[in-house]
């Protein structure tokens, strides 16, 4: 696998924070329009993605076969995706996504101190303790306008976890071996997909055919799935855990403004101040990130 310097890791996430930014909402829109549930739009992203994976990502010259690291990453993949789409129902876009985006990277420190033994920076450290705060102003700003029930909460706290656990692994996996990131992004999919299946054949797992919801679809599984992940994977072969969580906190603010001009969910002065701080934080870090 080709060798990703610390500059361009930043920049492939930020391009993956800004991709998985529109992810909530085009999700949202299929529960309106597609008649499928978390589960069924969850398993629909996964199999979309792994397929345009499979058709149009460049493939190494000498491909390695799979190994079983991607079952605890698509088991992880299946548990916070859906759990993000879960959380959205219940409380719309914005705190759904403030709330998951906001712990992720408390857990990922935590779990980059003890398990991977990765110290931060003062400058990551500073740069956490200020996006933390943007998100505090954030959710104060957007609880007060949506029903943010304790149900949606958990959803979104679960979600958190899944998406640390997955970044830690991803992490420890990048240090020690030197996996293709589009392959383990599409065997991830491939057994996320197969941990859904079971659950989704119980519902509605068969969308409402319509151009709306074929191109939301499509949309789903090629842009803030088979990019953004691709891009994710390939960034934490070079960037730490904390760094990578701190700075996919851009998609908080990506989602936050989507969920105002496509659902009508609206954002305080409080809140808008979140969004600025939060900016500023991951810009800073974006910046130097091999500071972190």
């Amino acid at each position: 696998m080709t060798h990703v310097s610390a500059r361009r890791g930043a920049v492939y996430v930020s391009v993956a924070a800004t991709a998985w930014g529109t992810g909530g909402a085009a999700g949202s829109l299929l529960f309106e329009t597609g008649g499928l549930g978390p589960v069924g739009v969850s398993l629909w992203r996964y199999l979309l993605g792994a397929a345009f994976l499979l058709l149009l990502a460049p493939r190494p010259a000498s491909p390695r076969p799979l190994s079983w690291r991607v079952l605890p990453i698509g088991a992880g993949m299946a548990v916070y995706q859906t759990a993000y789409f879960a959380a959205i129902a219940h409380t719309g876009v914005a705190v759904a996504t403030v709330v998951t985006m906001g712990a992720t990277p408390v857990f990922a420190a935590l779990g980059s101190r003890f398990l991977l033994r990765e110290r931060l920076g003062a400058l990551a450290l500073g740069a956490l303790a200020a996006a933390l705060a943007g998100l505090v102003l954030l959710t104060a700003g957007t609880a007060r306008e949506a029903d943010a029930s304790a149900a949606g909460i958990g959803y979104a706290l679960a979600s958190a976890a899944g998406y640390a656990g997955v970044t830690l692994l991803t992490r420890l996996f990048a240090r020690r071996h030197q996996d293709d990131a589009a392959g383990t992004a599409t065997g991830g999919f491939v057994v996320a997909a197969a941990c859904l299946a079971p659950f989704a054949t119980a519902g509605d797992v068969l969308p409402e055919v319509s151009v709306t919801s074929v191109a939301l679809l499509l949309y789903l599984g090629a842009v803030p799935t088979a990019l953004a992940y691709g891009l994710f994977f390939r960034a934490l072969s070079a960037l730490r855990a904390t760094t990578v969580s701190i700075i996919s906190l851009g998609e908080t603010v990506g989602a936050a403004l989507l969920g105002v001009l496509l659902f009508g969910e609206r954002l305080t002065p409080l809140a808008w101040c979140g969004c600025a701080a939060l900016l500023a934080a991951v810009a800073v870090l974006a910046a130097r990130p091999e500071a972190g």
